[in-house]
C-alpha cells in the first residue's frame, strides 16, 4: 500500500498497529498491551449504590474499564462517592467520565477519575446548524475560541495524570465541521484532530481516539482515515472501537462484529466497547469473543503483499461485475442456502421462507428467503418459485441439465476439461492458487461463470480480499460468491466470526453472493445470520432496522421495553430505519441515519422525528408509539402486517 491510502501495517499479514501507551489507572492501554474491554453503566449517576453494584457486575463480566455519564457538575462530583464505595468493596476498576456539553463537569471529573471522554462535536463547539458557510477567518476564530475553552481541561488532565478520549460520533458533528466537510468520515476525523492538535500544543499526549457511527461503512472508513491522517502527521494514538446504537440481540451482535471485527482484522483497535440495548454486563462477553480471536492470530499460508490498492478504502463503491442471471451489476448480494447435508422437504423450505400453499398452488416467499439452494448430490423437486434456483454438483447436474432452474457447480479443473456446461449459469469453485495459475486466464472472457471463492486460511478475510484485488488487477469482472466453511458448534462464536469475515469484505464493496458451510449449525440459523450480516454491512436490506442506543444514566425511559414495543408494531416494514434514543443528548445526532426517530425529551415525554427534523414535541410516552406509526402512515409507506 502506498502512503496515500495506507491505514494499517499490512493487508495480507496480521499485525497490530503499534500505538503509544496511555496509562488509565492501573490498566495501561495501547502499545503491546492486550485489547482492553469496556462498557458503560445505565444507572442514575446520582444513585451511588446502584451505580457501584452495576459496575461490579460489569467488572465480573469482563470489563476492564467502566464508563459513567456525568452530564452536569453534580454527577461529576458524585463520581468521588462512587469511586470511594468501589474501593471500599475491593474494586479498583478505572472509571471514565462521559461528557458531552459541560466543561465544568469535565474539569471536575478529571480531578477524580482516571479518564474523561469528550465529544468534540458537542463539547464547546457549536451545534445549532444556524450558520451554513464559514470563511477561513471565521473558521479559525472558532478554533481559537475552542482552544481557550478546551485548554483548561487539558491542563487539569495533564496535572492529575488523567487520560482523555476524544470521541467523535458521526451524527453529532458541529455546524462548523459540517459546513466544511459535510456529514463524512473526513469530517469526523478532522473534528477529533482539531482537539488533538490543541492537546499536543500543550504537550499533553494521554489521548485515546474514537470514530463511532451506526452505519458500519462510515464507521470503518472513518477509523481507517483517522489512522491514515495520524500516520501523515506523525501520530499514533490508541483507538477505541465501537459501533454506536448497534441494537440488541442477534442484530446488535452482528452489527458490532461487522464494524469492530473488520478493523481488528487489519490490526486496528486497542480497546473495544460493544453497544447493545441490553444490560451492560451482557456487552463485555461479546467484546471478549471479538478480541480473543486476535490473541494468537497468524496467517496460515503466506499471502502475496499488496503494493497498490485498486479501490478507495475510505469510501464505499460496489466493485463492478457483469450481470449474470440475478448476480452482479446492480443486484444486491445473493444468498445460497447449503442443504446438502439436510433433508430437503417442504417443511425445511418453509422454515427458510419458501412456503408452499397447496390449496392455492402458490409460493409465499419471505423477505429473507434464500435465492439459491445447494443440494449437492441430492435429487430435488425443482418446482420452486421463480425466485429460488438449485445448485448441484456437476455430475448430478448432468442428469438434470435441461432444467433451467438447476445449475452446476464445477471444480476449476473440471470446468476447463469438460465440454458439457450450462448455457446459462455455471458456478466454478476457485481459491487463491487458481487465480495466480497460468490456466486462469482461459476463463477471463467467459461470461457464463459465477466464481465461488473459497479459503482455508486462518486469515481468510485477508486471503479472499487479496483474490478480489487480483481479479480487479487482471480485469476479471465475473460475479463472485464468497464461500466460508466453519466447524464450530458455538452459535455465538460462529455469528461473530462470520459477521467479521464476510462483513469486512462487503463494506469494501466486494462480493456478489454468500455461501456458508457448517454442519454443526442449523441451515435456518445460518440463513438468518447471513441476511443479518448483509443488512449490517448496508448491502442488502431485508427487514426493518432499529438504531437503538445502549442506554446510560441519561436515559429517560426503559429502552429495552420501548424498543421491543416498537419492534412488535413495525417489524414488518422492510427497509425502514427507526432511531430509538433514550435522551436528547445523543438522540438527534446519533440517529442521523434513521428515517424516523423516537427520542426521550423529558420524564414521560417523547419527541418524534422525521429524519433530522422535529415533527412533534412533548408527546406523552403512553401515546408516542402510536404517534410514530401515524407519522409513518402520513408518509404513505405504512403497510398492514400480514396475518400468519
Amino acid at each position: 500500500m502506498n502512503d496515500s491510502n495506507k491505514y494499517c501495517n499490512s493487508l495480507t499479514t496480521y499485525s497490530r498497529f503499534l500505538t503509544r501507551e496511555v496509562k488509565i489507572g492501573n490498566i495501561p492501554l495501547g502499545g503491546l498491551y492486550p485489547i482492553r474491554i469496556q462498557s458503560m453503566t445505565t444507572t442514575d449517576t446520582m444513585n451511588t449504590i446502584a451505580t457501584v453494584e452495576q459496575t461490579i457486575r460489569m467488572v465480573e463480566s469482563g470489563c476492564e474499564y467502566v464508563r459513567i455519564t456525568a452530564p452536569s457538575i453534580n454527577e461529576a462530583k458524585n463520581l468521588k462517592n462512587i469511586k470511594d464505595e468501589l474501593k471500599k468493596r475491593g474494586c479498583e476498576v478505572p472509571l471514565i467520565a462521559d461528557i458531552h456539553f459541560t466543561p465544568n463537569a469535565a474539569e471536575e471529573a478529571a480531578r477524580i477519575i482516571e479518564k474523561v471522554r469528550v465529544n468534540p462535536g458537542n463539547y464547546i463547539d457549536k451545534k445549532k446548524f444556524q450558520q451554513i458557510e464559514y470563511t477561513d477567518i471565521e473558521y479559525e476564530a472558532e478554533i481559537e475560541r475552542i482552544r481557550k475553552r478546551f485548554s483548561p481541561l487539558v491542563k487539569i488532565c495533564k496535572e492529575y495524570g488523567t487520560a482523555m478520549r476524544i470521541g467523535t460520533n458521526h451524527g453529532s458533528l458541529s455546524d462548523r465541521i459540517m459546513s466544511r466537510y459535510g456529514d463524512t468520515p473526513l469530517g469526523m476525523v478532522e473534528s477529533a484532530l482539531e482537539f488533538v492538535r490543541i492537546c499536543e500544543d500543550l504537550d499533553y499526549h494521554d489521548i485515546v481516539l474514537s470514530m463511532k457511527a451506526s452505519n458500519t461503512q462510515v464507521m470503518v472508513q472513518a477509523y481507517r482515515l483517522l489512522v491514515n491522517k495520524m500516520l501523515s502527521e506523525g501520530m499514533n494514538y490508541p483507538l477505541h472501537l465501537g459501533v454506536t446504537e448497534a441494537g440488541d440481540g442477534e442484530d446488535g451482535r452482528i452489527k458490532s462484529a461487522v464494524g469492530i471485527g473488520t478493523l481488528l482484522e487489519d490490526g486496528l483497535g486497542d480497546t473495544i466497547r460493544v453497544s447493545l440495548t441490553e444490560e451492560p454486563e451482557f456487552e463485555a462477553p461479546v467484546a471478549i469473543a471479538l478480541a480473543k480471536r486476535y490473541k494468537n492470530r497468524s496467517t496460515q499460508a503466506e499471502i502475496k503483499s499488496i503494493e497498490t490498492l485498486p479501490y478507495d478504502p475510505f469510501s464505499y463503491l460496489k466493485i463492478p461485475s457483469y450481470p449474470i442471471k440475478n448476480f452482479g451489476d446492480k443486484n444486491s448480494p445473493r444468498v445460497i442456502a447449503d442443504l446438502s447435508n439436510s433433508e430437503i422437504t417442504n417443511t425445511t423450505l418453509a422454515s427458510l421462507g419458501l412456503k408452499y400453499l397447496p390449496d392455492l398452488d402458490k409460493w409465499n416467499i419471505g423477505d429473507q428467503a434464500p435465492d439459491y439452494i445447494f443440494a449437492g448430490e441430492k435429487p430435488v423437486n425443482s418446482n420452486l418459485p421463480e425466485s429460488a434456483d438449485i445448485i448441484l454438483n456437476y455430475e448430478t447436474w448432468l442428469q438434470n441439465k435441461d432444467n433451467h432452474k438447476i445449475h452446476p457447480l464445477f471444480k476449476f479443473e473440471q470446468y476447463l476439461s469438460t465440454e458439457t456446461k450450462s448455457l446459462g449459469l455455471n458456478f466454478v469453485a476457485i481459491d487463491i492458487d487458481y487465480v495466480t495459475s497460468e490456466n486462469f486466464e482461459q476463463v477471463k472472457n467467459d461470461l457464463k461463470i459465477v466464481f465461488v471463492l473459497e479459503t482455508k486460511n486462518n486469515h481468510g478475510l485477508a486471503e479472499q480480499r487479496r483474490v478480489f484485488i487480483e481479479l480487479q488487477n487482471q480485469g476479471f469482472q465475473q460475479p463472485v460468491v464468497i464461500k466460508r466453511n466453519y466447524q464450530t458448534n458455538d452459535l455465538d462464536e460462529f455469528r461473530i466470526y462470520l459477521a467479521t469475515d464476510l462483513g469486512g469484505l462487503f463494506v469494501d464493496g466486494f462480493g456478489d453472493g454468500v455461501w456458508v458451510e457448517n454442519s454443526n449449525i442449523n441451515p435456518v440459523e445460518i440463513n438468518r445470520i447471513l441476511f443479518g450480516i448483509l443488512q449490517a454491512a448496508r448491502v442488502r436490506i431485508s427487514k426493518t432496522e432499529y438504531i437503538a442506543c445502549p442506554s446510560c444514566g441519561r436515559t429517560l425511559f426503559d429502552l429495552v421495553e420501548v424498543t421491543n414495543k416498537i419492534r412488535e408494531r413495525t417489524g414488518h416494514l422492510k427497509g425502514v430505519k427507526i432511531g430509538i434514543m433514550g435522551c436528547i443528548v445523543n438522540g438527534p445526532g446519533e440517529m442521523a441515519d434513521a428515517d424516523y426517530g423516537y427520542v426521550g425529551s423529558g420524564p414521560g415525554k417523547i419527541t418524534l422525528y422525521r429524519g433530522k427534523d422535529v415533527i412533534k414535541k412533548s408527546v406523552p410516552s403512553e401515546t408516542a408509539v402510536d404517534g410514530l406509526i401515524d407519522l409513518i402512515k402520513e408518509d404513505g409507506i405504512w403497510i398492514e402486517p400480514t396475518q400468519s
